[in-house]
C-alpha cells in the first residue's frame, strides 16, 4: 500500500513498513490545508496532530484508510470519513504510559515551583527561603477523572507517592477495570459534587465529546478546594480557559497544563496565551505522547493497522458501526466455488433487499465456507427456497437480528 505520513514518524516505522512491502512517504511540514492536494495515489494517510477535514475525504478519491498515531481522533472529521467509505483508526494505549509520566511530572513541577526555581538559578538568583515552601505530595488526595489506561497508570503512580485516590462511580465499567481500581484502593464517589472538594489535585483523562467539552467550568471550579492542583494532559477543550483564570487569581488554584483549547495545530509557531503564561501555571507542548518508548510502541501499532488493512481486516476502526444493521442473517453453507456467491448476491438484489453486512469463512480443507449476510428488508416465502436450490449451496438458514434499541 502507498503511505502518506503528514507528521514525524521514526525512522523504525518506515523501516518496517517499507520491509513488509509498502511505500511510505514521509512530509513532516506538509499543512492540513494541501492535504486533500497531496493524497493524489496514496491508500493510507498517517497524521499525529495534522487536522484531517472533510474536504480531505471529498477530493482524495483513492484514499481509503486514514491512522491516528495516537488514541484520539477529534482532529479527524470522522463523519465525513465514514460518508465515504474511508475507515478512521487509532492507536490506543501505547502512549499511556509516557502521558501518566508528564502527569506526574507536572504536579511535582507545580508543588515543588520547579520552572520558577530553574529561571532564577540561570538568573544567577539563590532563594532558597522562597523555594523552600511546598505542601508535598504524601497523604494528599487526587480525584481522577477518567479510569482508561492512562488514568489507571497516574494513579499507580500516585499511589506510590503515597497519594489517596478517588474517581467518580459509573455504571459500565469492565471487570478488569473494576478489579484495578480494588487494587489501587481507588475510593468511588457517586458525583463530581461529591468528589471535588476533597481534592488537592484533580486530573482529567477524558476525550473529547460533547459532554466533556468544557466540564471544567466554574461550577466546577469553585466546588474544588483553595489552592488545589488542576492537571490536564488530554484535551484542552475540557477547561473553560475564561473560568480557569478567574480560579487562579481569586481561589489561589494552581494547573499543570499539557493542552490548551486554542493551541496551535503545528510543530512549532508563533502563538501566546494568558494562560499559558500565567504564573501559576506550569505548562507544556502537548507533548504526553512525546517519548521514545511511545513513538516506537505507536509506530509498531500503525504498522499492525496497516498491514491487517492490507489483507482485507480492520483493527482499531473508530468509525464503523459498533452494532449490526438489517432486519435479518442469512447463513449460506456453500462449495468453496467461484460465482456461488454472485449468486446468492444476485438472488437478493431481485427483491431489493441490500446487504448491509457480510462474512466468508472458509472451512478447513478448503471445500466448503459458510458466509453469514446481515440484510435489511422483509424476506420473501420462497427465497429461502431459490437460494437452497442455487449450484454449490449446502444449506440455508435465516434469524432475525436483534433490535439494538
Amino acid at each position: 500500500m502507498r503511505v502518506l505520513c503528514a507528521d514525524a514518524i521514526g525512522d523504525s516505522t518506515v523501516t518496517d513498513l517499507e520491509a513488509h512491502g509498502h511505500e511510505c512517504v514521509v512530509e513532516a511540514g506538509l499543512q492540513a490545508a494541501d492535504l486533500a492536494e497531496r493524497l493524489d495515489g496514496y491508500d493510507v494517510l498517517v497524521v499525529r496532530s495534522t487536522r484531517v477535514g472533510h474536504e480531505v475525504f471529498e477530493q482524495a478519491r483513492g484514499l481509503a484508510l486514514v491512522i491516528r498515531a495516537g488514541a484520539g481522533t477529534n482532529t479527524i472529521d470522522t463523519d465525513a470519513a465514514a460518508a465515504r467509505g474511508v475507515v478512521v483508526a487509532n492507536v490506543p494505549g501505547r502512549n499511556a504510559a509516557a502521558v501518566a509520566e508528564l502527569t506526574l511530572g507536572l504536579l511535582l513541577a507545580v508543588d515543588r515551583r520547579i520552572v520558577d526555581a530553574t529561571v532564577d538559578l540561570r538568573a544567577g538568583r539563590w532563594n532558597k527561603k522562597e523555594y523552600g515552601k511546598a505542601d508535598g505530595l504524601l497523604g494528599s488526595t487526587m480525584g481522577i477523572l477518567g479510569l482508561g489506561s492512562i488514568g489507571l497508570l497516574v494513579a499507580e503512580r500516585a499511589r506510590a507517592f503515597g497519594v489517596d485516590l478517588l474517581a467518580v462511580d459509573k455504571p459500565g465499567r469492565s471487570d478488569e477495570t473494576l478489579a484495578r481500581v480494588e487494587e489501587l484502593r481507588i475510593e468511588l464517589r457517586p458525583s463530581l459534587a461529591d468528589l471535588l472538594p476533597d481534592c488537592d489535585v484533580v486530573s482529567l483523562h477524558l476525550p473529547a465529546r460533547p459532554d466533556t467539552v468544557g466540564l471544567v467550568d466554574r461550577d466546577f471550579l469553585g466546588r474544588m478546594r483553595s489552592g488545589a492542583v488542576l492537571l490536564n494532559t488530554s484535551r484542552g477543550e475540557l477547561v473553560d480557559e475564561a473560568a480557569l483564570l478567574e480560579a487562579l487569581d481569586e481561589k489561589g488554584l494552581r494547573a499543570g497544563l499539557d493542552v490548551m483549547a486554542d493551541e496551535p495545530g503545528t510543530g512549532t509557531a508563533e502563538w501566546t496565551s494568558r494562560l499559558a503564561q500565567h504564573p501559576r501555571v506550569v505548562g507544556t507542548h502537548h507533548i504526553g505522547a512525546s517519548t521514545r518508548q511511545a513513538q516506537e510502541a505507536i509506530g509498531a501499532g500503525v504498522v499492525e493497522i496497516i498491514d491487517a488493512f492490507a489483507q482485507g481486516e480492520t483493527v482499531n476502526a473508530v468509525n464503523l458501526t459498533p452494532r449490526r444493521f438489517g432486519s435479518v442473517t442469512l447463513t449460506v453453507r456453500h462449495l468453496d466455488r467461484v460465482g456461488v456467491l454472485a449468486r446468492v448476491l444476485e438472488r437478493l438484489s431481485r427483491d431489493r433487499l441490500n446487504v448491509e453486512q457480510m462474512h466468508n469463512r472458509v472451512f478447513q480443507g478448503g471445500e466448503a465456507a459458510v458466509a453469514t449476510i446481515d440484510v435489511a428488508g422483509a424476506l420473501p416465502d420462497e427465497l429461502l427456497a431459490d437460494v437452497a436450490g442455487l449450484p454449490d449451496v449446502l444449506g440455508v438458514s435465516v434469524a432475525a437480528i436483534d433490535d439494538p434499541t
